[in-house]
This record gives structure tokens, sequence and C-alpha cells, in this order.
């Protein structure tokens, strides 16, 4: 079994879903796969909550899978998976796992806040299951429930859950997991990158690199070798942005900049909504600022 420190090293990304009149648009998920499969990311996160998974059916969530297989070539994949139905998600594991997968990420089922020891059952379900790695997510102000350290470190022990996205907000649980070295510990929280990465952890899945996906490749690496000072400048560079990435809700404004871009229609499926225009033009003045910056000089 590879070395969780090897598992998952680096920055992953997670991948919005491109929509065109309602529907999945495939030819512009290919142009974004493409597009970000030699930009250094370590790997691409498919139907996670920026890939607006809940909007999606079983179906559509395959498809997409499917799609962004074929066009990424060596660059590792891992698939989101939620819900509160256990024989529900199980089916769905069965199927996602006939694909070549470097993981699953697996949040706690929403809204029914399960006790901790149901939180511990429920994972282990998943895991025993799985033909993939399991990747907790733990992200409370979505699914209601938080995990405790004393839960997570229990998961560790299993021999199929490989790591976690760090949305927690807890340091003190953050750093007894890159403490503990089980779990590989990758921020989920944009803002959290720079500290995360500094206390040990593997990498990080963020939303933000979709935008400039070099320069956040180039910080985790710059902490890899301990170029701090060099770490530090990149992440203040990209915190203007990151904080606006997040003024309304996501993926909103990370497809209003991709459209700009031109790599897909700014399209989300309701409640879901576009960024204002106003947050698009403070997001295209500050990216703007980006372009100037370049890792390999600092």
């Amino acid at each position: 079994m590879q070395e969780v420190k090897y598992l998952y090293r680096g920055i992953w990304l997670p991948l919005v879903t491109p929509f065109r009149n309602n529907e999945v648009d495939h030819v512009a998920l290919r142009r974004l796969v493409a597009h970000y499969r030699c930009s250094g990311l370590a790997g691409l996160v498919v139907c996670g909550s920026t890939g607006e998974a809940a909007a999606l059916d079983e179906a559509e969530q395959l498809a997409v899978l499917d799609t962004v297989l074929a066009e990424a070539g060596e660059l590792p994949v891992m698939m989101g998976l939620a819900g509160n139905n256990l024989e529900h998600v199980l089916s769905r594991l069965d199927r996602i796992g006939e694909r070549p997968l470097a993981g699953i990420l697996a949040p706690a089922p929403y809204y029914i806040r399960p006790s901790q020891e149901g939180l511990k059952a429920y994972f282990r379900e998943l895991a025993d299951r799985s033909r993939a790695p399991l990747v907790l997510y733990d992200i409370p102000y979505r699914t209601g429930v938080t995990l405790s350290a004393e839960t997570l470190l229990s998961l560790a022990n299993h021999g199929n859950i490989r790591g976690i996205k760090d949305c927690g907000g807890n340091a003190e649980t953050t750093q007894a997991l890159i403490a503990d070295g089980r779990l590989a510990v990758l921020a989920g929280e944009d803002h959290q990158l720079l500290a995360t990465l500094c206390m040990g952890g593997q990498g990080a899945i963020v939303a933000s690199a979709h935008i400039r996906p070099d320069l956040f490749s180039a910080l985790w690496s710059a902490v890899a070798e301990q170029r701090l000072s060099v770490a530090c400048q990149l992440f203040h560079f990209l915190m203007p942005m990151i904080r606006l990435m997040f003024a309304e809700p996501n993926p909103g404004p990370v497809k209003t900049l991709l459209a700009r871009h031109g790599l897909l229609s700014d399209e989300l499926r309701l409640p879901m909504t576009s960024a204002s225009t106003a947050l698009a033009e403070q997001l295209a003045m500050t990216c703007a600022a980006l372009d100037s910056v370049h890792a390999n000089a600092l």
C-alpha cells in the first residue's frame, strides 16, 4: 500500500461542471480538463460541491466522471460521493468503483446529524465496500455535523481510509491529524492553505486554484522545499483573489471568471446563481493584477 505522504500530495482542483441550456456541456468539460491537465496540479476532484453535484442526477454524475477520465490522461481523478441513504450511497459507490479512480471523497451524511458512533459506522461501511481509497470530507457547515478528532483518529485505523479534506475549522484537530500521520491532510478552506501546508499537511483541494493553478502549485512546492518566504509571497499575492472567490456562493464567482476566459458558459443550476456584476468586475481587476506574477521569478 502506497504511503500516505505520497498518496495525495499537492494541489487538487475540485472541478466545476459546465452547463449550456441547463444540460451538462461535455465539450466545455473536455476543454477544461485539457486546460488543467498540464498546469502543475496533482489531480482533479469530480462532482464535489464546487461541481454542483447536488444538482446532478446519478446518470449525469457518471457521464461527467467518464468525460473527465477520458480527457485526464495520467492526471489522477477523485470522485465525490454524498448522500444520507446508506443503501443508495453504496449502490452508487459500486458503479463509481468500476472506473479507475485515485479516491472517493465522502462527506458525512447531510441533514440527519448522526452521532459520532453512527459516523464511524457509516464511513467504515463505505471504506469496506470501496475499491478506491476513501478520503473523508469534514465540512460541518454543509452537513450539519462535525467529525471529532477522536472519530477521525479512530477511522484512520481503517486500511482503506487514507485522507481528509479538512474544512472543519479546528486548528487543534488539524494539527493532531498531521502529527498522527496516518491520514493525508488536505486543506479544504482556501484561506487556510498556507497554514495547513506549513503545519505539515500534504496538500489541498481548493476551488480558487481554477485561476492561476501554476501559482498554487508553486506555493505548494515552495513549502515542500522549505522556501517559506516565497510561499508567503505567493499566498499574499493570491489572497485578494481568494477572498473575492468566496464573497458570493461558490462556484458562481469561479464560473464567472472561467467564462471571461472563454472556457465555459457562465451558467449554474438554480438555486445557485452567477456572480453579481459588481463582484465580477472586482474579480476581473484582481485577477488582472495576478497576470504579472511569475512564480519562477520569486
